[in-house]
């Protein structure tokens, strides 16, 4: 990989990283869960809606998908703006304050939250596989 490349590709990271932080934020305005109120802030919502995104522009543009985008193209989505987007050590947090004061509601929450992102790449694979035959 040239000079170039990496760099295009470190930009792109970058870019998408602040697209997804302020994506972030505005579900987090949008939800009214601003500031952080657990389990009700964005944490699920957001690390639902990245892990289907990433699991279907991952297969979508991978090496049998549809779609032929260059590898700053693919950062852009994969690692910056669902990098940005999702919130694992915010979740973390989230459980971490529930846990202090509610500890069954920190579990269900936690369990859900993993369980429904694990759903989501599932689909999101599932979904964009589809749309490659």
């Amino acid at each position: 990989m040239t000079r170039r490349e990496t760099i295009r590709i470190y930009l792109a990271v970058g870019c998408g990283a602040a697209l997804g932080s302020l994506l972030r934020l505005l579900v987090a305005v949008g939800t009214g869960a601003w500031p952080v109120v657990p389990p009700y802030s964005t944490t699920g919502i957001v690390n639902v809606a990245g892990s289907f995104v990433i699991g279907f522009f991952a297969t979508l543009t991978g090496p049998d998908g549809r779609i032929i985008i260059s590898p700053a193209g693919r950062q852009f989505v994969m690692g910056g703006l669902c990098g940005g987007l999702t919130t694992f050590s915010a979740m973390s947090l989230d459980t971490l304050i529930l846990l202090l004061d509610r500890p069954g509601v920190a579990a269900l929450y936690l369990a859900a939250v993993v369980l429904l992102s694990l759903c989501a790449v599932f689909a999101g694979h599932a979904l964009a596989a589809r749309l490659n035959r």
